[in-house]
């Protein structure tokens, strides 16, 4: 539905770059679709429409008007990045509480966490855009060296998940990013600043 609606505002800016002789009234077409975006509470649209605007368009009244809403619409923008975080962070918070109180319970942190559901949480968390959290169990110390008096050193393989990783990646669903397309990085409940997890270390078992 994001994208149909967008359509008429990417027609608009696609007939401005292919036409050499351009409606005089595409300006003030273009501000007032990137009005309505930003009323509709879709302030980044709305932002890099203006932004086109003032670029293609910087002597123009609606260009003028445009870089005076463009002040009003980045503290939107920052507001809602504000508020998506929050619920990034709050999201995060529920599965790290259920895989405690899952590790707890079973001695090890769950496969997936569909495990998760419905004991420990109703539904697993999304995103606030709607992704999924990634996450990864895994073994700690795999082999284990063992001390013992006499005769050849012995090692013990260990097969129950002692830590996690999870992972949100932001809304390019890709690695780095600013703003909202910023990654959040969650090591075994503490929060990483690091722009990449550690190696897991090796052999994991196979489930």
């Amino acid at each position: 539905m994001r994208h149909r609606r967008f359509a008429p505002a990417l027609a608009l800016l696609l007939l401005a770059a292919g036409c050499s002789s351009e409606d005089p009234r595409l300006p003030a077409n273009l501000y007032e679709e990137a009005r309505k975006l930003n009323v509709e509470g879709r302030s980044l649209e709305a932002r890099a429409m203006m932004n086109q605007l003032t670029a293609r368009y910087p002597e123009s009244e609606a260009a003028q008007q445009a870089k005076r809403d463009l002040y009003l619409i980045e503290a939107f923008v920052n507001r809602d990045i504000a508020d998506r975080q929050k619920q990034v962070r709050a999201a995060m918070k529920r599965i790290t509480d259920a895989l405690i109180r899952y590790r707890t319970k079973r001695s090890e942190y769950p496969l997936t966490m569909g495990e998760l559901v419905p004991e420990y949480l109703d539904q697993v968390p999304e995103a606030p855009w709607g992704h999924p959290f990634l996450y990864r169990p895994f073994v700690t110390r795999p082999i284990e060296d063992l001390q013992v008096k006499r005769g050849p050193a012995r090692q013990k393989f260990n097969t129950k998940f002692d830590g996690y990783y999870l992972l949100c990646l932001g809304t390019d669903l890709q690695p780095g990013g600013e703003g909202m397309a910023a990654d959040v990085l969650i090591k075994d409940g503490v929060p990483l600043n690091e722009s990449a997890f550690p190696p897991i270390p090796q052999p994991q078992p196979i489930r």
